[in-house]
């Protein structure tokens, strides 16, 4: 008899994702245990409690999934997972806390398919300004966005230093250059998107972040991508459902929350789907999604 597919779900949040669960199980697993409030220290001790306990050919039909809401901590316990494997007991590890993995993914790689479809280009050279900067998605997106040869900055709407502070963050661990930049009043942030390539809004739900008027007359601005699609939504002008529409009064092009979803959905199945027919494990963070989402989904 087969053993089951297994998904060992920690999270150091309260609770596990119903969203993931059901992603999980739709993506072939037959069982999922969730583990809550797991702290950085307890990630080894569930890793090896997993992979000893079913042997060199169970341990291909079990994996395990990181959750949270913060990129930085979820990476940590990636690290910690794949440092807890003792060969041949490995399982794959796939992080994606809140969905922030697999959305940013499928966000850049949509943004890219614009840039080559209606300007020539990938994301390399072009200057790319993140709003909502301090979110989990902001994050993952602008790291995308250096590693493949953009010029990045996180735009603060709040407050300059703590954006300054997720900057050096990302840069510090991902060997990038992130820039940041003041974006607080309507004048500033008018002054990002008049010389800017690409507008990333990230910021919480319902929360409006860039006019058609601070887009109105840019020479330079070519798309703009908004995940929120709770009213109002991050970008005016860009309906949820917009996938690379033109956005009225300028010669940028729009890609709403629910295109960029429909693109993520699939990212994280495939994920999913890639942990349980390999026969060497994986280790998958949001640049492996975003290799796949520029790959198989877009």
């Amino acid at each position: 008899m087969e053993k089951p597919y297994i998904l060992h779900f920690i999270t150091p949040a309260k609770n596990a994702s119903p969203f993931d669960v059901n992603m999980a199980y739709d993506a072939g697993y037959n069982a999922i245990a969730s583990y809550t409030n797991v702290q950085p220290n307890e990630v080894t001790g569930l890793v090896q409690d997993a992979i000893f306990s079913r042997g060199p050919q169970g341990v291909k039909r079990t994996g395990m999934l990181i959750g949270g809401r913060t990129i930085d901590l979820a990476m940590d316990m990636l690290d910690s997972a794949k440092k807890a494997m003792v060969p041949p007991f490995e399982i794959s590890v796939f992080a994606d806390p809140s969905g922030a993995f697999t959305t940013a993914a499928a966000m850049m790689a949509l943004v890219e398919r614009q840039l080559k479809r209606n300007f020539g280009g990938d994301l390399n050279g072009r200057k790319v300004s993140v709003l909502g900067a301090t979110g989990p998605v902001a994050g993952c997106a602008a790291v995308i966005a250096a590693k493949n040869g953009a010029t990045v900055e996180l735009v603060a709407h709040r407050s300059v230093p703590d954006v300054q502070e997720k900057a050096d963050i990302y840069n510090q661990r991902y060997g990038t250059n992130i820039g940041y930049v003041d974006g607080i009043s309507d004048a500033a942030r008018k002054t990002v998107v008049q010389n800017t390539d690409v507008v990333l809004c990230a910021a919480a739900a319902g929360v409006r972040v860039i006019t058609l008027e601070q887009m109105a007359d840019s020479k330079t601005l070519k798309v703009v991508a908004d995940v929120n699609a709770v009213p109002p939504t991050g970008a005016e002008g860009v309906d949820v459902m917009a996938d690379g529409k033109p956005i009225a009064g300028t010669g940028a092009f729009g890609l709403g929350a629910l295109a960029i979803g429909n693109v993520k959905y699939k990212v994280q199945q495939g994920l999913f789907r890639k942990m349980l027919e390999t026969d060497k494990p994986v280790y998958l963070d949001f640049l492996s999604a975003f290799e796949m989402a520029r790959k198989d989904f877009v």
